[in-house]
């Protein structure tokens, strides 16, 4: 990275993401792509650093909890102005959190134990839960199912103007082309320096513009012309071409995340526990990922829900993974009464790596007796489509690793796939409401087992990430959700 005196502000940065959000309400919908985008203009009250630890964003510090655990009292900045010109007051961010409530995935997750929402005064909020929630904070700090802050009359659902308090605002957006963010020259950075996605967010691009690129081997041949500051999520093979090139770079990210297979636990085949047993057993992880990332140096064949250097990690439950195992899974898949009708599989080429481990699980099905309906379409499609019970039994995704386990999509009842266990929620209420680190830890491995019991998704592995950037690109730091501020273009 450059010394910040040796960036220079101005220039234009693109970025070829791997297709178009299908909003830009990142309370409304969750999804890495959305949260990329939308964390430049619109922001939370706290946020990660480079450690993951949480930090202040718009709150001037971390919230003041209360010896029982239920009472947070969250201090505001002050001086921060929305991109309309308004101060940003405690009745924004009240309106704000109680939207989030009520619409987001993760609001909904605590909003049957928040008591109050209260201003104290125009610069202070109040919270008020029935019990403790340990991972309040973290849920506040996300940028996908974000609490972010947008003024109280503006609060409609959808959205009709985009107004956040971010380093940059949303100047135009042109269906299937772009969408285009310039910097806003009202914005108040924190002091002090930038920290992981905390700190002070410098301004030197004058415009940051977010262009929809679906096919991969596209992104490849673009950041190879130099048409693209930054590309995401390359296909692996890529490496080698993007290696020593003058107009592009490659980027790996080591640990980057996981992928799995969600079930639709709410209607259709999949509700019966059996046939999703049916499908664990039928899946061999491992040749899923030779497909996908070829060289075991991008891809990790691992059961747990989170990998070795996390204090979360545990074993428990792992013997059932990675199995392939026709035999069994037929013999599961007549236990359950299966009647012959397609598995429909919802997958998308924007991700080449899901789509190449769904032609392999389907083989594997095909083998235990299953017929498979694959389904290929573009990923706003398929975000779609999957809020919709009806339409789907599976579909895949990935994420990163959370810091805090509270946050990983499919936990809560409301995400797609709507696991909706007894046993599961009272687990989760454990964890939630436990301040000990060391028996939520054990409340975890609980879970984790349960997730292999039960099979409301399937974890495949963990793997690598390769981007490309441009040399010219200075300041930029490599993130499962890149960022744009601090980044500057060399002229």
């Amino acid at each position: 990275m450059q010394p910040a005196e040796a960036q220079q502000r101005g220039g234009v940065v693109t970025v070829a993401t791997i297709g178009e959000p299908n909003t830009l309400d990142p309370m409304v919908s969750a999804g890495d792509l959305l949260g990329m985008v939308t964390q430049h203009f619109y922001e939370t009250l706290y946020t990660f650093d480079k450690n993951w630890e949480l930090t202040p964003l718009l709150a001037e510090k971390l919230p003041e909890v209360s010896a029982d655990g239920k009472v947070y009292t969250i201090p505001l900045r002050q001086g921060v102005t929305f991109h309309n010109g308004q101060p940003m007051t405690a009745k924004d961010v009240v309106a704000s959190l109680k939207r989030w409530l009520d619409l987001a995935s993760r609001g909904k997750l605590v909003a049957g134990n928040i008591q109050a929402v209260e201003a104290v005064d125009d610069n202070t909020v109040r919270l008020t839960l029935k019990e403790p929630f340990a991972a309040l904070t973290a849920l506040l700090a996300f940028n996908n199912s974000a609490a972010v802050v947008m003024p109280a009359d503006h609060m409609e659902n959808p959205i009709k103007d985009v107004i956040g308090t971010g380093p940059y605002r949303l100047k135009e957006r042109k269906a299937d082309q772009y969408i285009q963010l310039v910097r806003f020259d009202g914005y108040k950075q924190r002091e002090g320096e930038p920290n992981g996605f905390g700190g002070a967010r410098k301004q030197y691009l004058d415009e940051i513009r977010f262009v929809p690129v679906p096919d991969a081997n596209t992104r490849v041949e673009g950041s190879l012309a130099g048409q693209f500051d930054y590309a995401d999520l390359l296909p692996v093979e890529a490496y080698d071409r993007l290696k020593g090139q003058s107009k592009t770079e490659p980027l790996m990210l080591e640990s980057f995340g996981w992928t799995m297979f969600i079930m639709n636990n709410k209607q259709g085949m999949m509700t019966n526990q059996n046939l999703r047993k049916a499908v664990q057993a039928a899946l061999n992880a491992e040749d899923m990922q030779v497909a996908a990332f070829g060289k075991p140096e991008f891809y990790s064949v691992d059961g747990a829900m989170y990998p070795k250097g996390y204090v979360w990690r545990t074993e428990v439950g792992t013997e059932a993974y990675n199995q392939g195992d026709a035999d069994k899974a037929a013999a599961l898949a007549k236990k359950a009464g299966y009647d012959g009708s397609p598995i429909r599989i919802l997958t998308s080429r924007q991700y080449e790596f899901h789509y190449k481990m769904a032609q392999v699980a389907a083989e594997y099905l095909k083998a235990a007796g299953f017929k498979v309906d694959l389904q290929v379409v573009d990923w706003a499609t398929l975000v779609q489509r999957r809020a919709e019970p009806a339409l789907w039994d599976i579909f895949i995704t990935h994420s990163p690793f959370l810091p805090e386990p509270a946050l990983i999509a499919p936990l809560p009842d409301t995400y797609p796939g709507w696991w909706a266990s007894e046993t599961k929620n009272k687990l989760l209420t454990a964890f939630n409401t436990e301040m000990d680190q060391k028996k939520r830890i054990a409340i975890w491995a609980d879970i984790q087992k349960l997730i292999y019991d039960e099979v409301p998704f399937y974890k495949v592995g963990d793997f690598n990430a390769l981007t490309a950037k441009s040399p010219r690109l200075q300041g930029f730091t490599a993130s499962p959700w890149p960022y744009f501020w601090n980044a500057s273009i060399k002229q």
